[in-house]
This record gives structure tokens, C-alpha cells and sequence, in this order.
């Protein structure tokens, strides 16, 4: 079983991670309208997937603002960003912060997100929550940079994620 920290104690996760070269797994989650949204949904466009244990956490709120403002720079890459906040807290999170570039998923009426992407937190005081992690997947949903982010409390890599979009194929 994988695990990642949480404050230095290694909290264990489920399921498989994506590793790059695979496919993605396909998803349907909950927009802010309520709509089950899925992966297919975002053929033919280059993704960052940035997946968070909760918006209303310092660090999660500041990888939010800063993907926002980095992939700003990226006019053809949609930037989803999932959590199992309800979606009126993700709508209402985007709003104050003034995020313009995200658009929020919740995985809180699908369980089975956390173990087909290999972060669902199994034990500890995160229990249910999604571990940290980031994917870049083409438009072809095939993983071309994932990062288990290994300290929950810790940002990602924002340039390795930013080196494979500049590095991309159009």
C-alpha cells in the first residue's frame, strides 16, 4: 500500500496511482452546477489535474491561486482541480479568490475517484479526504508528468508541472 505523510506520520493511501505513459482513468464528478461531469468531457484538450484534501486548508487554497495565475499563461490547457468539498464550498472558495481559471470537480458522490487515481487517504485524521497530487494529461488523457506531492502539508512542483506544458506538442 502506498502512503504519503501527513505532518511526518505516514498516512496510508488507496488504490493505483496513474504513472506516466498510462492512461488516465476515466471519472465522473460534480460541477458547481451539480452536473456529473467525466474525463471524456475534456477530449481533444491538454489537462492539469490538480487533486487537493480540501479547499478550506491553507496549502490547498494557495495551490489553487497559484495554478490559477500560472496556467493563465497556457490559453489551450483547462485546469480541473478536485477535492471532496461539496461544490457550493468549491464555487463559493473560486468566487471570494477571484479564480477564474479553475474549474472545480467534487469527487463527494464518487468514492471511487480517490481509488482509481490512487490518493484516497485510508487512515488517520484525513480519513476520506484526497491526498495531494497533480497529473498532466494530454488530449488523449495519457499521463505526461504525475506527482504524488509525499507531505500532505507541502505545495506540488509547480515547475516541473509548468516545464511539460511548455514542453508540449501542440
Amino acid at each position: 500500500m502506498r502512503t504519503v505523510l501527513f505532518k511526518g506520520v505516514p498516512i496510508p493511501l488507496g488504490g493505483d496511482f496513474p504513472v506516466e505513459g498510462t492512461k488516465a482513468p476515466d471519472f465522473e464528478l460534480t460541477n458547481a452546477g451539480l452536473e456529473e461531469v467525466s474525463l471524456a468531457a475534456f477530449r481533444g484538450e491538454w489537462k492539469v489535474l490538480s487533486v487537493v484534501p480540501s479547499l478550506d486548508t491553507g496549502v490547498c487554497a494557495a495551490s489553487a491561486r497559484r495554478f490559477n495565475r500560472e496556467i493563465a499563461a497556457f490559453s489551450n490547457v483547462r485546469l480541473i482541480n478536485v477535492s471532496v468539498d461539496l461544490p457550493f464550498a468549491q464555487k463559493r472558495f473560486c468566487d471570494v479568490e477571484q479564480l477564474d481559471r479553475i474549474l472545480t470537480l467534487s469527487a463527494f458522490r464518487a468514492p471511487e475517484f480517490g481509488l482509481r487515481y490512487g490518493v484516497r487517504i485510508e487512515g488517520g485524521p484525513l480519513r476520506g479526504l484526497l491526498a495531494r497530487a497533480v497529473w498532466i494529461l494530454d488530449a488523449d488523457h495519457i499521463v505526461q508528468h504525475a506527482q504524488l506531492v509525499p507531505e500532505i502539508t507541502q505545495e506540488p512542483n509547480y515547475e516541473a508541472v509548468l516545464r511539460v506544458l511548455r514542453q508540449r506538442k501542440a
